[in-house]
């Protein structure tokens, strides 16, 4: 089971992205779907009016990586602080460089590209691009010789004020949870506009058993972490729940519904493993709204 899934936030067009991606991407496909209340006797919110009845979350796959979409509001854009890595390796496929140039095709429909697929010192074929919705993929030909990751990796970017604290994060994130570890470290040789000699270049850890990216920008971003992207991990128990949310939340006033913010600005969700069984529960949607940690007994 899949411990840590990354939660996207779409416009009211959570149905739609994610018939795009799955259409998209191989071995993909919609898990399941829930639907908001129907109605303020029902536990919807006064400012849920308009999504009545509507899908409150889609889950599904891409690639065989789980994610979920959240059908939200205009409040929250995505931005490239947290893209979603794409490995292409021709040790497992004859026919990477072609299957990596058809999904590109298809992302930069309606997109844009923020790195142009090229060769650079890190790969001889790669390329960030932002899609139609503003979510943003890089996709990378990996060296077949190097240690083998998951298809797709959620990758982290530190920039404005955590500029240079990327190696810091991971020691954090490592220490705080379970099946964890730093694996491959690559670091800058010299300064960069922003980041300073032996800061990360690039590096990934694993956490719970899943991988991640992690960089400092070299350069200026106006943009930084938000809630558009979140990590919502699967706890057995409600004391995992406590354990975690202990470690992690240092925002108190981002506290709701079981989110919270990190030190770093990144937003996760720290949820009962059995959430989909939980919520059928009788007045369990409303009950969530009420709260900040999620109280199993509670819903």
């Amino acid at each position: 089971m899949q411990k840590i899934t990354p939660n996207l936030w779409f416009d009211g067009n959570a149905k739609e992205a994610v018939d795009f991606y799955v259409s998209a991407f191989p071995d993909s496909k919609v898990i399941a779907t829930s639907y908001y209340p129907k109605s303020i006797a029902e536990g919807l919110a006064d400012f849920q009016l308009n999504m009545a009845g509507k899908e409150l979350t889609v889950e599904f796959e891409l690639g065989g990586e789980g994610f979920m979409a959240i059908n939200a509001g205009p409040e929250i854009h995505f931005n490239p602080s947290i893209s979603f890595m794409v490995n292409f390796d021709p040790s497992r496929d004859t026919q990477a460089r072609e299957h990596l140039d058809e999904l590109w095709n298809k992302l930069i429909d309606g997109g844009e590209a923020l790195m142009p697929l090229d060769e650079y010192p890190y790969s001889k074929h790669y390329g960030w691009v932002k899609d139609r919705y503003g979510l943003t993929w890089q996709l990378i030909l990996t060296n077949p010789q190097g240690d083998p990751r998951p298809f797709i990796i959620p990758s982290l970017m530190f920039s404005q004020a955590n500029t240079n604290h990327a190696e810091e994060a991971i020691h954090f994130y490592v220490s705080t949870f379970e099946d964890a570890k730093v694996g491959a470290l690559a670091r800058y040789d010299q300064d960069t506009a922003l980041a300073t000699a032996g800061s990360l270049m690039f590096a990934d850890f694993m956490l719970k058993g899943q991988w991640f990216g992690v960089m400092d920008s070299p350069v200026e971003q106006d943009f930084s972490f938000n809630e558009a992207v979140s990590l919502s991990v699967a706890c057995k128990d409600q004391a995992e729940i406590d354990e975690l949310w202990g470690k992690l939340s240092d925002v108190p006033e981002s506290e709701q519904c079981g989110w919270c913010e990190d030190k770093y600005g990144v937003s996760w969700q720290i949820v009962p493993e059995n959430m989909g069984e939980l919520m059928k529960r009788p007045d369990a949607f409303a009950h969530m709204m009420k709260m900040k940690k999620i109280i199993i007994a509670d819903l």
